[in-house]
């Protein structure tokens, strides 16, 4: 029998909740102006750089096949407390970086903090959200999550450029030692097709995401000829910015409203970026950034929210790690 869940919130714990999970995406994109700066300084490749980038999907995997069940567990509390130790180990190593490998230890613990953090996390608000508005709650925790994502590459930019307990909501915790974690991905049964819809919206929405935030550095430095990783920083803070706008305003449309609008925003987003590139135009690339968020903003919140809304009470983070699976690889 699976612990009973408590529903209700105040504002206080929803905000910090909220807080923290924003704060653990910071920390995942605080690095992406720093790479072409990394190259620059350790002489590795292009395709080293995407392994490095690889290596945040196997922490971030790691985390969810054998932690997403964890909070549904023991509690959302004790579960989140470890990722941001291990989110705050990332930065450290990025930080002392002396060569490449520390690069691929540091991507590996940010990507497994994220992990651990975003399945725990927001089950945790959508429990402290007001029973029956499952929307509220989607927005809060994509809302949380995007704003990180945007304040991680300005804030990364700044210093390249200029520098030398909120209460728990799972009723009876797990004692550690009955704690299952073997990997799996879990979907119950009477919701698996209902599931496949939003986890394709997001697959497709990050993999937008993840190609912007990844290419925008280096567009700027080889297309453009502008090395600045304040201006790169700024524009991938952007992109998540709009997303974060879209995702806190866009309440009055329907899920499948939002889903919709951003699959069909997907593909004009590429092709402006591609064009951007091809025009050596920073214009276009601001404008492509924008079109991009909106794409983004959308499709996070709209299947998110379906998520939340399927998911049963008493299996929310396995349900919302599973659902984060199909987003993994975006970051």
């Amino acid at each position: 029998m699976r612990n009973p869940i408590q529903t209700g919130h105040s504002d206080v714990e929803l905000e910090a909740v909220a807080g923290k999970l924003g704060v653990m995406f910071v920390g995942a994109t605080l690095p992406t102006p720093l790479y072409p700066l990394y190259r620059e300084t350790f002489g590795f490749s292009a395709v080293t750089l995407t392994l490095i980038y690889a290596t945040y999907v196997l922490g971030n995997l790691a985390a969810l096949l054998f932690f997403g069940t964890l909070s549904d567990q023991i509690g959302r509390r004790a579960t989140s407390l470890p990722a941001i130790a291990v989110g705050i180990a990332s930065t450290a190593v990025f930080a002392a970086a002396q060569g490449t490998p520390w690069l691929f230890a540091a991507r590996g613990l940010s990507g497994f903090s994220t992990g651990l953090a975003s399945g725990a996390a927001t089950a945790w608000i959508a429990e402290l959200y007001a029973t029956g508005r499952s929307g509220g709650a989607a927005r809060i925790a994509s809302a949380a999550n995007i704003l990180g994502c945007a304040a991680g590459p300005l804030i990364g930019g700044l210093f390249a450029q200029f520098a030398p307990a909120p209460r728990e909501t799972i009723a009876a915790p797990r004692p550690f030692a009955e704690v299952n974690l073997r990997p799996r991905i879990g979907v119950p049964h009477g919701i698996r097709l209902q599931f496949v819809s939003p986890a394709v919206t997001g697959f497709a929405t990050f993999s937008l995401i993840g190609f912007y935030s990844a290419l925008i550095p280096s567009l700027l430095g080889e297309s453009l000829h502008l090395h600045s990783p304040l201006l790169a920083g700024a524009i991938v803070c952007e992109l998540f910015l709009v997303a974060a706008v879209v995702i806190l305003t866009s309440g009055r449309f329907a899920s499948q409203t939002a889903t919709l609008g951003a699959l069909l925003l997907l593909p004009p987003s590429v092709w402006i970026l591609v064009g951007a590139e091809l025009a050596h135009s920073l214009t276009i690339l601001v404008f492509a950034a924008a079109l991009g968020g909106l794409a983004g903003g959308l499709g996070y919140r709209g299947s998110l929210e379906v998520i939340n809304r399927i998911a049963p009470a008493d299996r929310r983070s396995e349900v919302v790690s599973s659902y984060m699976i199909a987003l993994f690889r975006y970051r």
